[in-house]
């Protein structure tokens, strides 16, 4: 049987191992391991933290936290596990089995990443906030940073957007107030003033994010008008149109308009919100 393919490059290809005894593990005091100043991760729910130290009680800590030499002898920098380490030190434990490891500054952000999205257990705008950072203080590409979390290009660049949304709804997707479903789409209207008027009816009315979809397209005017009674061939056209719709705005990871004209005729608009963005539509249009 082939071996199971990991998420990007993996923790073991990204940082090598230091001098270690030759299983690799090493036990250390946990008052010697200090919080990775790149973690991305912005909090750790309390009840799911209390399960685990309860696990860890019974089991003790399964497997190994990963952490890098720091500037002073005898203390270390978690690279990953932050909440087995918060758990054993909620469970009492006074030392961790670890993985001694050598790590650039980079590395120390793209492998707690690396680990969180293994796991799924890094909310969206934690991503993003990672995303960026790689982005802004490493000067990765879309493209480079997909390579690296093992995830499309389109995705970064989608989870990246989730930064335009403005404070309040930033606040609520953190919150789960609304789902990341919720913040794509009203990330399609065109201020702040008009998406948080948007999240206010969603909240109140609990809107699905199908229903959220209709909102948007009626607040950006596409169903103000009344139309008259349509054939039945009308309606099949539009059924078959909107079909199309949603195939592209899968396909593509972006808002897509049509509209028909007559005798067949129409546009279809591609929306986008970066040049990094827009390169993702090209290259999925061509097959680059």
């Amino acid at each position: 049987m082939p071996p199971k393919r990991g998420l990007g490059r993996g923790l073991d290809a990204l940082i090598p191992v230091s001098d270690a005894p030759a299983s690799g593990v090493v036990q250390l005091p946990v008052s010697t391991i200090s919080r990775n100043p790149r973690q991305p991760r912005l909090r750790v729910h309390p009840t799911q933290l209390e399960e685990l130290a309860n696990s860890i009680r019974e089991n003790g800590v399964i497997q190994p936290l990963i952490v890098a030499q720091a500037a002073f002898p005898g203390q270390y920098t978690l690279i990953a596990g932050e909440r087995r380490l918060e758990a054993a030190k909620l469970a009492g434990l006074p030392a961790v089995p670890a993985i001694v490891r050598e790590a650039t500054d980079q590395q120390f952000l793209e492998l707690a990443l690396v680990e969180n999205i293994q796991r799924s257990d890094l909310a969206a705008l934690e991503t993003a906030m990672a995303y960026k950072h790689l982005a802004d203080d490493f000067g990765l590409s879309h493209e480079a940073i997909a390579l690296k979390v093992g995830r499309k290009r389109v995705t970064v660049t989608n989870t990246l957007r989730l930064l335009k949304l403005p404070p309040r709804l930033q606040e609520a997707l953190a919150a789960e107030e609304i789902t990341e479903g919720h913040a794509r789409v009203l990330l399609a209207l065109p201020t702040a003033q008009a998406q948080l008027a948007a999240f206010h009816m969603v909240v109140r009315k609990s809107l699905s994010v199908r229903q959220t979809e209709e909102l948007v397209r009626r607040l950006q005017g596409q169903n103000d008008a009344r139309p008259a009674p349509r054939s039945r061939s009308s309606r099949q056209a539009d059924a078959e149109a909107d079909a199309i719709t949603a195939r592209l705005r899968e396909r593509l990871g972006t808002k897509v308009t049509l509209k028909r004209g007559r005798r067949g005729r129409g546009i279809i608009l591609l929306h986008f919100y970066s040049d990094e963005e827009l390169n993702t539509i090209a290259d999925t249009i061509l097959g680059e």
